[in-house]
């Protein structure tokens, strides 16, 4: 398609959308990142924040790319497309990739489902397939319809938050696989959120200045007169001790000031370590995980039950919303790739060094390919680009040649096969 073709074709999701009332000018101002993920009020003050954060971080250090796959759907190679750009570089004008990926996460755990929007197209995805994507934000949803919905979306052009009315088919709808442990009304993590809320208004209470005084006058309070004698004694000693400069007030001789230092206690922090403890239990989570302490079994059993499910339904979302049938019968595909020596220690059984010895003996990676996972510069070597093992012999061929490296090999046998295969190729 050539570059009018392109422009005439172009399509943005917030152009000629009924929702929309376009304002003129170079667009609003504010003094913080309009397009910048908060969670929620109730998230912000509690450590349920510190939970998203660790898992958002994990999951956006995954790579998602645009790649071709084989009949038998093994990766072959990445696709060179505006939508890889999107997945790999830059999302839009605001986000890096990684960070687009930790918006995604972020916002299904706030909100329980997110919307991952393509702002700007190469054709207008209303029309049918065949586009592909230059720019792409999430978005919260905010309505739900048959074959649509409403999102919130960031406005790049405008510098504020708007509603658009897009189809689903065009917008990746991804819900939040844990759902029902962490966004259901009654769940665990709703029910530590609102007990966690409860413990700061305690201690927002006991911490507020209050003396907790109880003042015994010398006389009872069973009529009207005497019970206005002791309120007006109250505020006399409560003006004292605002208006003193050092907080000094006096009594009488026959008065009786009882001070209550010790408030009444509840059962809400054992309340809060159970659900903390169970909340942990159901997203794969511990404390050695949470602090960076944890061996590579808690670690692997983390990345299986929590981060890949939570991948998996980010991936199949635009796999399914971005790619047409006809791209998938291509062999287009959306998936992601985890780093496996991330977790392994250099040195030792089992570290990289021992597996870089295993697979290019048996010739599974290459030498350069294992330089790239060090971080290394690949090698100028020939040979480091090729699968051979380096402690067997290889021939002119480039083949490694057992019999050579053998020294039990009969030298008579091996004549013999070879006069025997020089008869059968001259008959």
């Amino acid at each position: 398609m050539g570059v009018k073709d392109r422009l005439m074709h172009a399509w943005n999701a917030f152009s000629g959308n009924p929702d929309m009332q376009w304002s003129h000018g170079g667009g609003s101002t504010s003094s913080f990142r309009q397009d910048r993920p908060r969670f929620s009020y109730s998230n912000e003050r509690s450590i349920i924040s510190s939970i998203y954060t660790r898992l958002s971080i994990d999951c956006s250090g995954v790579d998602v790319r645009h790649v071709r796959v084989d009949e038998d759907k093994r990766y072959l190679e990445d696709i060179t497309s505006d939508l890889n750009e999107c997945l790999t570089v830059q999302a839009n004008i605001d986000q890096a990739a990684r960070h687009f990926r930790q918006d995604i996460v972020q916002s299904l755990f706030d909100y329980g489902v997110c919307a991952i929007v393509p702002v700007d197209t190469t054709l207008s995805p209303l029309d049918g397939g065949g586009w592909d994507i230059k720019t792409m934000r999430v978005g919260n949803i905010v309505g739900w319809f048959p074959k649509h919905v409403r999102v919130e979306l960031y406005n790049e052009a405008k510098g504020v938050r708007e509603q658009v009315t897009l189809p689903k088919s065009a917008v990746a709808v991804v819900e939040n696989p844990l759902y029902s442990v962490m966004n259901e009304p009654n769940s665990t993590l709703q029910r530590l959120i609102r007990k966690l809320g409860m413990l700061d208004q305690t201690d927002e209470h006991n911490s507020s200045g209050k003396l907790d005084l109880i003042i015994q006058l010398p006389y009872t309070i069973k009529s009207e007169a005497r019970r206005e004698q002791a309120e007006q004694r109250r505020k006399d000693i409560e003006f004292q001790l605002k208006s003193s400069k050092y907080g000094i007030a006096y009594a009488d001789a026959t008065e009786k000031v009882v001070q209550l230092n010790r408030p009444v206690e509840n059962n809400l922090l054992p309340q809060i370590e159970l659900l903390t403890k169970m909340l942990y239990e159901q997203l794969g989570l511990t404390a050695e995980v949470m602090s960076g302490t944890a061996d590579e079994k808690t670690m692997l059993n983390y990345w299986d039950r929590t981060v890949e499910p939570i991948l998996d339904a980010v991936t199949q979302g635009m796999h399914r919303s971005f790619l047409t049938k006809t791209a998938r019968t291509q062999g287009q595909a959306i998936m992601y790739f985890r780093n496996a020596f991330k977790l392994v220690p250099i040195g030792g059984e089992g570290g990289i060094a021992d597996i870089a010895d295993k697979f290019t003996r048996n010739e599974i990676a290459t030498s350069n390919e294992i330089r790239q996972i060090v971080g290394w510069r690949p090698s100028k070597e020939p040979k480091a680009d090729q699968l051979v093992n380096s402690n067997m012999p290889v021939s002119d061929t480039g083949v490694a040649d057992p019999a050579v490296d053998d020294p039990n090999a009969d030298p008579a046998l091996d004549q013999t096969e070879k006069e025997l295969d020089a008869a059968l190729a001259a008959a």
